[in-house]
């Protein structure tokens, strides 16, 4: 790409996705899904402390508004390294397989690319789980006229989450029998997704508890 995912306009990023190149693509776009979950639930500590409501709560909205910037910034890196990720595949893909030599050059390259493009999903997955549980602990001591901020938050974070393990799914097959983060990847992406329908729904019973 000429202009790296962070240095990009929204407007630029959603166009790029709209064309017929794949990077960026479904896992950039899951990243920074994840990343504008962060920005708002830190957003809503911004709004919160300094007021009556953020009475006897100062010290964990300080830890959340701190984790969320670092998420924030984790995963905006994330989706920039997803489409290096998938462009180092398509490059690996294309090598020459006009001797044995060159087979055996080409198969090393797309093990270590298809690996590289696993590994990154699999860690946006992780960080929007992150961001998810930032949004259930916000929810109940953010501002109040900010709470559907936290609820758009949550949804980001799910969604990211979601997005990003389809895309460590898409790639399992490809990776080697006796490649370790097969097994690793699927067993994380499996132990995230279990519970994520009721964290998912924590957060929204309690932005919806709070818009009462």
């Amino acid at each position: 790409m000429d202009t790296r995912i962070p240095e990009m306009t929204v407007r630029t990023l959603v166009e790029r996705l709209a064309t017929s190149d794949p990077a960026p693509g479904g896992g950039s776009a899951a990243a920074v899904a994840g990343a504008m979950g962060a920005a708002l639930v830190q957003m809503v500590v911004e709004l919160t402390l300094g007021r009556p409501a953020a009475e006897g709560h100062e010290e964990t909205l300080a830890e959340i508004r701190t984790a969320a910037a670092a998420w924030q910034s984790e995963l905006i890196n994330l989706a920039e390294l997803d489409a290096n990720a998938y462009d180092a595949v398509v490059r690996a893909r294309r090598l020459p397989r006009d001797s044995e030599l060159a087979r055996h050059a080409r198969s090393v390259q797309v093990d270590g690319a298809v690996r590289e493009a696993t590994r990154i999903p699999l860690a946006t997955a992780q960080a929007a789980s992150a961001v998810l549980d930032l949004a259930e602990q916000a929810a109940p001591v953010g501002n109040r006229n900010a709470i559907s901020d936290v609820g758009v938050a949550g949804l980001l974070a799910i969604s990211a989450l979601r997005g990003a393990a389809l895309n460590v799914q898409i790639n399992l097959p490809y990776l080697t029998s006796d490649e370790t983060l097969r097994n690793e990847a699927a067993a994380e992406i499996a132990s995230l997704l279990a519970n994520a329908d009721e964290r998912d729904m924590a957060v929204r019973r309690a932005v919806a508890e709070r818009l009462r």
